[in-house]
């Protein structure tokens, strides 16, 4: 018996410690968001900003949000049209199962590991010629891509769980495919739909490869770029850097609170049957 307590008490100090490892980056984003300049270099650097200073704040407060905004709509964008496409697809893929379905299923993985800079490379190819580079739409677009078929994985593989019993009952009484859609699968797949919103969000909110690569030179660019331009050849503000970091993980860190019992029955749906 007291081998088990002392078994059980070792695991949690193993488990406190690999967590405090994990989350040593995080908290150092912290402390040099309040170190001042001069105490940047300071050999051995300071593990607390005793003499800390606000100036990175104040520059992420009246330099950066615009770039906020502009994730942010780039954010709910790719959201609304990741949700608009996935989740009928995988309402078809699961209930409909059209002819080649299974093909269609094993294309989206793989699209899925097809290298982000290989794909901002060929949409760049395609916006200079439709003339949509630096827009935030077309930006919308590229994200989209990513997290369409992560979407229509996610759908497929709850809707599949869905009973049939609760379709049929809707075709019985009148309902349309589509209606039965609207009406009864989205309504009890809220799951699933909070996972691929949230991925979506964090996807879109996280980048820098389609960003950089299409929005570049755009009058409207997201947060990952602000940041970026902090950073020059002979000189970098690096609380200010930290600062804008630690405001801008505090939307993602909130919605992952939020939103984590909803992602942990989305992910994991279907991978039971009863």
């Amino acid at each position: 018996m007291r081998y088990a307590a002392v078994l059980r008490y070792a695991k949690t100090v193993l488990g406190l410690f690999f967590t405090a490892i994990m989350l040593f980056p995080v908290y150092w984003m912290i402390n040099v968001s309040f170190t001042r300049d001069n105490d940047m270099r300071a050999d051995p650097p300071h593990l607390f900003p005793w003499n800390g200073t606000l100036e990175g704040y104040r520059a992420v407060f009246e330099q950066q949000l615009p770039y906020l905004g502009t994730s942010l709509v780039v954010g709910l964008g790719t959201v609304a049209l990741t949700l608009v496409l996935s989740a009928p697809a995988g309402y078809a893929l699961a209930k409909l199962r059209p002819k080649g379905g299974g093909a269609l299923s094993f294309v989206l993985l793989i699209a899925q590991m097809i290298p982000g800079i290989i794909m901002a490379m060929g949409f760049y190819a395609i916006y200079l010629r439709l003339g949509v580079l630096n827009t935030v739409g077309g930006l919308i677009l590229a994200d989209s891509t990513i997290a369409v078929p992560f979407g229509v994985l996610i759908f497929t593989a709850f809707m599949s769980g869905i009973p049939d019993e609760l379709i049929n009952a809707a075709l019985i009484d009148g309902a349309s495919k589509w209606r039965t859609f609207v009406s009864v699968i989205l309504p009890v797949s809220r799951n699933a739909i909070v996972t691929v919103s949230l991925f979506a969000f964090l996807w879109a909110w996280s980048d820098f490869v389609f960003a950089t690569t299409l929005d570049g030179g755009g009058d409207a660019q997201p947060i990952t770029l602000g940041i970026y331009h902090y950073i020059g050849n002979n000189n970098q503000q690096w609380n200010a850097i930290m600062a804008t970091a630690v405001v801008a993980s505090i939307p993602a860190t909130l919605l992952l609170i939020l939103a984590q019992r909803y992602v942990a029955a989305g992910v994991t749906a279907g991978a039971v049957k009863d």
